[in-house]
């Protein structure tokens, strides 16, 4: 009897599965297989299969049912009347596969169907210029796919500027005004002189192909989303690398990774989202500006120089000038999985909402935070180098399960609440106020090892701060820093704690504390 309940009991739930909510937002898939995206509060990983159609994934066509299209230097032929050519602008106007093969010198293909038409190029050793506007133009449709053919070499790019040519603000080389994707088994080189990569006023998928984007702006960007499944990316941008950004709706501007090879370097962020950002998998690296060694990073109670050697007393200093992030979201961001190296001028990995990370492997090296959330950041698992960084992991509140944790930080290793943090909390920097105990600021460690040098606190909690479990070796360098501080509550439940400066024994008193607020509490297994 218990058997048949629990059947009926899955029975019931299933259906409710078809939905998936993450990082604020449900997607369902509808009956034509799009998505659906709507509010909610709840945060949670999304599922592949939701992101991505059967076609989005599909690479193959029939050459015999498909239309040949040539391009021809200046000029350009076809026996289909859904394709119209006027000197080296050539026209798509129904639905249906278009292989194209061949050159144009300067000019541009143009998608303009009905709203309910689907259509798939096919790029079959394609080189096309465009020199004052994009390579190729989705005025309307329903969905395009973009389809590299297998073992094909092809070329997009634009000359250097953009001319109007109607009401739409064209300015990339591949420039869409429906849903796009983009996959294939060949590779496709972008060139932007001027203006973007890849844009799409809707979603942007890419599932497989090989790509290299040069870009004076953004590399890849997408209003609604940007989804990627798969491929190999080689992006250099003069802006962000990748950029999902929607500011009439908060729902949309998400950016979705399950896979991938990525390597990116951004005069801006590498990965940006308006909403929220997941990485399930993929290879990741990311530089940002001159990296994470162009940053002069000290505090006002050290003597810790620019990164190189020479010794500075001056504290980092914010210009106004662009983001330069490694992988960041307004919302929520959350990572499942990957490999992450990345060099970058500011935070390596920023949220203004909460940072879940369950698994992965991280060699972070920041001018800034390694790892910031203005809100809470949740780590469940996963291997940690952070090799050079102002804070190592800083949030409103810290909540590790487990993982490995090689830490050296100019500042604090771990802080909740902020305090001298530019980059979020209100900006402060060193001798600037700092964030006094809250009940939503803490530190709790369950479990995992910890090898942290700082010149700050290796651990800073301006609440509670709570050791379940684990292995702590802490080595606090700089003069009145301690490697335990605390303002609230302090309590060692199990862990192993070694520090250098017998901050383990009274991290409360340490850190302005008083022995009724959890002071005095024992190196492992205190209270």
């Amino acid at each position: 009897m218990k058997k048949i309940a629990i059947l009926l009991l899955l029975l019931m739930v299933i259906p409710s599965l078809s939905a998936c909510s993450f990082a604020g937002v449900t997607v369902t898939e509808s009956e034509n297989g799009s998505s659906e995206e709507s509010q909610t509060e709840a945060v949670s990983t999304a599922i592949s299969s939701e992101m991505f159609t059967d076609r989005d994934l599909e690479i193959g066509y029939d050459e015999e049912t498909s239309t040949q299209i040539t391009l021809s230097g200046g000029s350009a032929s076809s026996d289909s009347d859904a394709v119209q050519i006027s000197g080296s602008t050539v026209t798509i106007t129904d639905e249906g596969t278009y292989i194209l093969s061949g050159t144009l010198n300067d000019g541009m293909i143009v998608v303009s169907a009905e709203d309910t038409d689907k259509i798939q190029l096919v790029l079959d050793n394609v080189e096309i210029t465009s020199s004052d506007s994009a390579a190729i133009y989705v005025l309307e449709a329903d969905k395009v796919f973009i389809t590299t053919a297998s073992g094909s070499e092809n070329s997009l790019a634009n000359g250097g500027e953009y001319v109007a040519i109607d009401d739409n603000n064209i300015d990339a080389v591949i420039f869409s005004k429906s849903d796009l994707t983009l996959n294939g088994a060949g590779t496709l080189t972008i060139n932007a002189a001027a203006g973007h990569g890849v844009v799409s006023k809707d979603d942007l998928v890419l599932t497989s192909g090989a790509y290299t984007i040069t870009a004076a702006s953004q590399g890849l960007s997408g209003k609604d989303s940007v989804r990627i499944a798969n491929g190999t990316y080689t992006i250099t941008s003069g802006k962000d690398g990748i950029h999902a950004e929607n500011t009439d709706d908060a729902s949309l501007g998400f950016l979705y990774i399950s896979g991938g090879t990525f390597t990116i370097t951004a005069e801006g962020d590498g990965m940006s989202a308006s909403a929220y950002l997941q990485i399930e998998g993929g290879t990741f690296t990311v530089t940002t500006g001159e990296g994470s060694a162009s940053a002069t990073m000290t505090t006002d109670t050290m003597d810790f120089g620019q990164r190189g050697g020479s010794q500075s007393e001056t504290t980092t200093t914010e210009e106004d000038s662009a983001s330069q992030k490694g992988i960041k979201a307004d919302g929520a961001v959350t990572i499942t999985g990957g490999s992450f190296v990345t060099d970058t001028v500011d935070d390596s990995i920023h949220a203004g909402g909460d940072i879940l990370i369950s698994d992965g492997q991280f060699e972070l090296s920041s001018g800034d935070d390694a790892i910031h959330s203005d809100a809470g950041v949740t780590i469940q698992s996963g291997t940690f180098t952070i090799s050079y960084c102002y804070e190592g992991i800083e949030g409103l509140s810290i909540t590790i399960d487990d993982g490995t944790f090689d830490i050296t930080s100019v500042d604090d290793g771990l802080n909740s609440a902020g305090g001298t943090d530019s980059s979020g909390f209100g900006g402060a920097r060193p001798g600037q106020e700092q964030f006094s105990a809250s009940s939503d600021s803490f530190i709790t460690i369950n479990d995992g090892n910890f090898e942290i040098v700082s010149t700050g606190d290796c651990i800073d909690s301006n609440g509670a701060l709570t050791i379940n479990g684990g292995t702590l070796n802490l080595t606090c360098n700089g003069n009145g820093n301690t490697a335990l501080d605390c303002d609230g509550t302090y309590a060692n439940n199990g862990g192993d704690v070694t520090t250098n400066d017998g901050s383990e024994n009274n991290p409360g008193q340490m850190g302005g504390g008083t022995p009724e607020q959890g002071g005095m509490g024992r190196g492992r297994g205190g209270f």
